[in-house]
């Protein structure tokens, strides 16, 4: 095992239990449209066109802006609803940056790696995530909060990991460790830059991809052997 000082952590699905809060976010903002009875059907579309729109998002076929309003956009659109669908994103973000429910183990690691220069770069919108960590027991935590909205890119562009080296002041490569759950956003942007990848793989998912991580974990808490 090597030595790294500095350790960059993705959010969703690799600190905090996305899916919980999605699920959260969703099922409040529905209530206030009164659409909670479509709960389940809606969700599942939701899902769909949601994945859809953040592979756009990696491939850098729309902007994060787009993406907010045109997924419920073709919600409505699919289920022949007349609803805002700008109106409506804002109500979901805003239900969203309530929800900081953390991955088992994430604050058990982030503590014991208190000693070094931890930092996030993560996908997603500034409010939304900078609320979410805030309100969470490991807010406070890190050196930085590298978001892509603020930056204007997003993993996997290796501008975002120069923003973020920049703002480290990072000048050696061999010493830094990424760590996140997706193969296609944290991982690749982690090889494509030159730094070790360490892929959270919790479900035990196989690896499709070209893509191989420099380690694998499937609990948190291994984490804190491959750094000490």
């Amino acid at each position: 095992m090597k030595n790294y000082d500095i350790i960059f952590f993705d959010i969703d699905d690799t600190l905090f239990d996305f899916s919980k809060s999605e699920k959260q976010a969703f099922k409040k903002v529905l209530e206030k449209y009164n659409l909670l009875n479509s709960l389940r059907l809606f969700k599942k579309s939701y899902q769909e066109i949601n994945k859809v729109l953040w592979g756009e998002l990696e491939n850098g076929k729309l902007s994060l802006v787009e993406l907010g309003s045109e997924r419920f956009k073709r919600l409505f659109l699919e289920h022949e609803l007349e609803i805002d669908a700008v109106l409506f994103n804002q109500d979901y973000l805003g239900f969203l940056g309530e929800q900081s429910h953390l991955v088992q183990g994430a604050e058990k690691v982030i503590n014991a790696l208190s000693h070094k220069r931890l930092a996030i770069i993560t996908n997603g919108f500034t409010n939304v995530q900078t609320s979410r960590i805030n309100n969470s027991p490991i807010g406070g935590k890190f050196e930085h909060i590298i978001i892509s909205e603020l930056t204007g890119f997003q993993k996997p562009q290796t501008e975002i990991f120069d923003y973020a080296f920049h703002k480290l002041q990072i000048t050696d490569k061999s010493n830094v460790l990424m760590v996140g759950d997706s193969l296609t956003s944290d991982i690749q942007g982690g090889i494509n830059y030159g730094i070790d990848t360490c892929w959270f793989n919790p479900k035990h998912k196989e690896n499709t991809t070209s893509f191989k991580p420099t380690y694998e974990i499937n609990k948190l808490e291994g984490l804190i052997e491959i750094v000490k």
